[in-house]
């Protein structure tokens, strides 16, 4: 299996820190969940149904009704290398580790964010995370679109995750889905807070869907989680809440890392920061009870947004904890 953030049973055992009393930035999920109206008891009783109301729903939060919905992006990535053809495949690197690992049997070629215009008109299948988990890159729409382009000309894919982007909606793919050659991701885990209903849709002409379905079989996505997130993707006032919250959280967070002298960049939900003692840091932070993500390669940290003032004076005292880690040799 490969390593995820929000490992805090694990941390608290080796560290020693109550289960409580931990500071979890290691996730880039939302500390602030979408308040979910409690569930009727028919919803558990019954078996999902896919007229419930939730396809509309996401139709209308992400623009387009050319949706799979799926438990969570997981099973889709997982899933896609089964459907979709092409020999050559380019993943963005570093990038969500859980692609590569879907794609291996076809040993994709790993290319940083400078090369990938080169490697375009060398791909079958491109499949980026948009903005990028973890560092944070972000391509412009114009780009992606005339990379789609001339992927979809030869028959290519462009396959894009699209988990951190509710907070910038206007630079979705979403609403071009069923394009051929365009397959988008899309989940509840990070901007609604609710990545335990394991909620995703996949966004794709309607033969890649139906082979995504007939692989994933029936009852994919739980009841409950269903209503959670019908309720979670009609609810456009909380919404603009949230993404004002989280625009202020992230702007506060990056602000912070550079008064401690750290350089940081990253989406509203997380901040990645390249360090060459990255883990000796992670070791510091985690026996003050902070769980922050840790990559070594290349050796950098991410760290999410604190959920409450507590956290944020934590977070602050560990960063002036150490302040000779967080320079660059």
């Amino acid at each position: 299996m490969l390593e995820h953030g929000g490992r805090l049973r694990r941390a608290a055992e080796d560290y020693g820190v109550a289960l409580a009393d931990w500071v979890d930035l290691s996730t880039g999920i939302s500390p602030w969940a979408y308040p979910v109206p409690p569930v009727p008891e028919a919803v558990w009783q019954r078996l999902p149904e896919d007229d419930d109301g939730l396809d509309d729903a996401a139709a209308r939060y992400y623009g387009s009704a050319e949706l799979l919905a799926v438990a969570g992006s997981q099973p889709a990535i997982q899933a896609l290398p089964a459907v979709l053809r092409g020999a050559r495949v380019r993943l963005l690197a570093p990038g969500y580790a859980e692609h590569a690992h879907a794609w291996r049997e076809r040993r994709p070629q790993l290319v940083d964010a400078a090369a990938v215009e080169d490697a375009i008109d060398d791909s079958d299948v491109l499949v980026l995370v948009q903005p990028n988990n973890p560092t944070g890159v972000h391509f412009e729409r114009a780009r992606l679109l005339d990379w789609h382009a001339r992927l979809a000309r030869r028959g290519g894919w462009l396959v894009v995750d699209e988990a951190f982007a509710d907070t910038t909606p206007a630079h979705s793919l979403a609403p071009l889905a069923g394009r051929p050659g365009l397959v988008v991701l899309r989940s509840l885990g990070k901007f609604f807070g609710l990545a335990g209903a394991r909620v995703g849709f996949v966004f794709a002409p309607a033969e890649v869907r139906r082979a995504l379905a007939e692989r994933l079989g029936p009852w994919t996505l739980a009841g409950p989680a269903r209503w959670a997130a019908r309720h979670a993707l009609a609810d456009t006032a909380w919404q603009a809440a949230q993404r004002a919250r989280l625009d202020a959280g992230g702007a506060r967070l990056h602000r912070l890392l550079q008064d401690h002298g750290v350089e940081a960049r990253g989406p509203a939900l997380f901040q990645y920061v390249h360090l060459a003692q990255a883990a000796q840091v992670h070791e510091a932070f985690a026996r003050r009870g902070i769980l922050l993500r840790r990559f070594d390669d290349p050796p950098a940290l991410r760290f999410g947004l604190p959920a409450d003032e507590d956290a944020w004076a934590r977070l602050e005292a560990a960063l002036a904890h150490c302040p000779n880690l967080l320079k660059e040799p």
